[in-house]
């Protein structure tokens, strides 16, 4: 309705999840009971730009900016790609190339084992191609035919000599998510059954340098919150902006692999930047759901060194 307010949550990555975390808080604070929140990012139709258009150019050449590599991908804190922050985890944990090849794959065979199950996450979208219209109803970027060989084959993006690919790195893609939010008292009132129960949330901050290790202290900080360990926690989505950021933080953490990340992840289906944050918490839910399992953590790292995280309980 035009009678409610609406705003704007820019995180970078973690958009999605910090406005799921300020729709909670609207919500804890009495200042709304239902609230409608997500991310969404079209990583095709990112604009490129003319810096000084505005006051015009007398002659010359004009330089044209990728908004994208600028807005998305370039640390602005420490003037680095998210790829090369990528590649400082793997000096730092010591992570090998096979490694992170073995982790993209397990990825991407995870994501089509999981392709019925993630349909349920999803609503088909209908677009127009001209005059042809054209539904989408299923995800575009996975690549099942992976495997280790041609993951091998692939150059590194980032660093020369290194080994983050664009095989083991998240895919750019287009992507929307959403998700309703609403009190206790309102939700038994109107007979809603919930997926999830937000049981506690935490934001923390790092290196920039070393962004992709950001859900550590996320995670430390939301479980000392809750009084919980991560012994409590059945199912984790950690968002895999890179595969060797993940491995990184599952050594911190000494995270069991069976609990993560059980559809795949943004390697696989892609890392719409604005959205992915939403789509981890909604993963995580349905996942819940599915297992009939109690408690589950959502977490990722964010450009300029930060991490954010949410724990669920299935309700």
């Amino acid at each position: 309705p035009q009678e409610v307010s609406a705003y704007n949550v820019n995180m970078a990555c973690g958009s999605g999840m910090k406005a799921a975390q300020l729709g909670a808080q609207q919500i804890m604070l009495g200042d709304a009971e239902v609230v409608l929140v997500g991310g969404m990012e079209n990583m095709t139709r990112v604009p490129f730009l003319l810096d000084r258009m505005r006051l015009g150019y007398k002659m010359g050449d004009a330089e044209v900016a990728d908004a994208m590599y600028r807005d998305g991908l370039l640390d602005p804190l420490c003037g680095l790609l998210m790829g090369e922050t990528a590649e400082n985890l793997v000096d730092l944990y010591d992570i090998s190339r096979q490694e992170q090849d073995e982790f993209a794959l397990e990825s991407q065979r995870k994501a089509e084992a999981g392709t019925e199950r993630r349909a349920a996450e999803m609503f088909p979208v209908e677009v127009h191609l001209g005059r042809t219209a054209v539904t989408v109803s299923e995800d575009e970027h996975p690549r099942p035919q992976s495997t280790m060989e041609s993951l091998a084959a692939l150059p590194a993006v980032f660093r020369e000599g290194g080994s983050v690919t664009a095989g083991n790195s998240s895919g750019l893609t287009d992507g929307a998510a959403a998700m309703v939010l609403m009190g206790e008292a309102r939700a038994k009132a109107e007979g809603r059954q919930p997926l999830a129960r937000i049981v506690g949330m935490s934001c923390a901050g790092v290196d920039p340098k070393i962004m992709g290790i950001g859900p550590v202290p996320a995670t430390k900080k939301v479980l000392e919150r809750t009084g919980l360990s991560l012994a409590d926690i059945d199912a984790i989505e950690i968002n895999e902006a890179f595969a060797a950021q993940v491995i990184a933080c599952e050594r911190e953490l000494k995270i069991d692999r069976d609990k993560l990340n059980a559809k795949g992840g943004g390697i696989s289906i892609g890392h719409p930047i604005g959205m992915s944050g939403a789509r981890v918490l909604l993963s995580l839910a349905y996942e819940l759901r599915e297992r009939g399992v109690s408690l589950g953590l959502a977490t990722l790292c964010i450009s300029g060194g930060q991490g954010l995280a949410v724990v669920l309980e299935r309700a």
